[in-house]
């Protein structure tokens, strides 16, 4: 069951979100306007999904009108809406306005919620919202999370007359590979989502900083059941001054945690910046599989194309030790070239990431390697000797190798490994970890 928040802004809609989904997904700020696109979620405590609007505004062009109608859009095969004022404001002509709309917008059912009415004393005559023509409204308070049992009961009683599954969308996107998009503002992160999907769901705009949240959407793509995250755009940390762009940050670098696989777009045209390769590694750092998107590579000259392509490879293969080749493709948003082929490469690495390699294949790619290539003498001028070997994990692979003799193993034969292990086992786009364990036997 679809239910969804809608109001003017700053009416605490975002507080409400969080507050029912249990979550802090949605970017909370006592500026008005801060939420722009549609995000998503699910209840903590009911089978439903919850979308949070951002706030319904007069305007004619810009973010405001598109906002807006990405909102009305949401509200129109809502099963539920809840609709939210302001108890300390009363009674505004936009709600009024806004009420009407909705009414046209929609036959679901629509629930009256005054927020901000955890002190009656703060509060404006409530009885004025009657005018709205939404029946009785209920009191709550989304920042003490008051008043949310009668929401509850509005919500129940519509999903036992429709019918509803009891499945969450969250346990029917458990199984879809989550892929996260990243990038410094304006590379066409919202575009590349929006060619995915195959309609106009995020805000696109020749401005940076248009998207704040970061929005989850689930979606079947090339085959498969993913759910993409549209993330706000990453500047370096000298350029960002607003307290709001901080938050939006945050949220685009905890998507990393949230995602199996990352894209990190970059814009062809220009040279690759610190700030792409700080992302890159945290990704990396995080175990998650990297996809860098060469976004707008229809405005390369194609003379220029190899030799762009093969400089980036080595610009990034030599920046991080935990990958041994960077997994590159050049895409254009704007026209869908290289989507597919992208999507087909990202859908291989995570299958691979999801395998688990024999004991018995990893020991005897690592005896044919240390047979290729002795290990060096520690300091005591000790032999290393390889016990055994096992993966212990993935994201990242992990492999563990039980070790006697030496136990300062240097890091260029650990790279040696990595390289020859993720070759074997076709590991080369993953990020590949190699420990050391030594063994415990003393006469061993």
């Amino acid at each position: 069951m679809k239910v969804v928040i809608t109001g003017r802004p700053n009416t605490g809609k975002s507080t409400l979100f969080n507050a029912l989904t249990g979550t802090r997904d949605a970017l909370v700020h006592d500026r008005p306007g801060v939420t722009r696109d549609t995000i998503s979620g699910n209840f903590k405590l009911r089978p439903y999904s919850l979308y949070d609007t951002a706030g319904l505004e007069r305007a004619n062009s810009g973010i405001a009108q598109d906002s807006t109608n990405m909102a009305l859009d949401a509200i129109t095969d809502a099963n539920a809406v809840l609709f939210v004022v302001d108890g300390r404001v009363g009674l505004t002509g936009e709600d009024i306005e806004w009420a009407k709309l909705v009414r046209r917008k929609t036959r679901a059912p629509v629930l009256l919620l005054i927020n901000k009415s955890e002190s009656e004393k703060k509060l404006t005559d409530i009885h004025d919202f009657y005018k709205l023509g939404f029946g009785a409204p209920v009191m709550i308070s989304a920042e003490h999370k008051l008043g949310f049992d009668e929401i509850f009961a509005f919500l129940d009683d519509i999903a036992t007359k429709i019918g509803t599954k009891t499945q969450t969308a969250e346990q029917q996107t458990n199984n879809s590979i989550k892929i996260a998009i990243l990038g410094q503002p304006n590379v066409g992160k919202s575009t590349f989502v929006n060619r995915v999907l195959g309609q106009t769901r995020q805000i696109v705009m020749d401005a940076p900083g248009v998207t704040r949240d970061t929005v989850k959407i689930p979606t079947n793509f090339y085959g498969r059941d993913i759910v993409l995250m549209d993330t706000a755009g990453l500047r370096r940390k000298a350029g960002v001054t607003d307290d709001v762009e901080t938050l939006s940050a945050l949220k685009s670098l905890d998507a990393i945690e949230k995602s199996d696989v990352v894209i990190l777009m970059v814009d062809a045209t220009k040279n690759i910046e610190n700030q792409a390769l700080s992302i890159a590694g945290r990704v990396y750092n995080a175990g998650k599989i990297l996809c860098v998107a060469l976004n707008k590579w229809d405005l390369i000259e194609p003379q220029l194309r190899d030799e762009k392509l093969l400089k980036l490879k080595h610009q990034f293969a030599n920046s991080f030790h935990q990958i041994v080749k960077p997994l590159i493709l050049a895409v254009s948003a704007e026209t869908g070239t290289g989507v597919q082929n992208m999507f087909k490469r990202i859908y291989q690495q995570y299958d691979l990431s999801t395998t688990q390699a024999p004991t018995s294949l990893i020991n005897r790619i690592i005896e044919r390697l240390v047979a290729e290539r002795q290990p060096p003498l520690s300091r005591l001028k000790r032999p290393m000797k390889i016990k055994f070997a096992r993966q212990t994990g993935r994201f990242p692979m992990r492999i563990t190798i039980n070790v006697g003799g030496a136990s300062d193993i240097p890091e260029s034969y650990t790279r040696y490994l990595r390289r020859g292990i993720a070759t074997a086992l076709q590991w080369e786009h993953l990020p590949v970890v190699i420990e050391y364990q030594k063994s415990e036997n003393p006469f061993d």
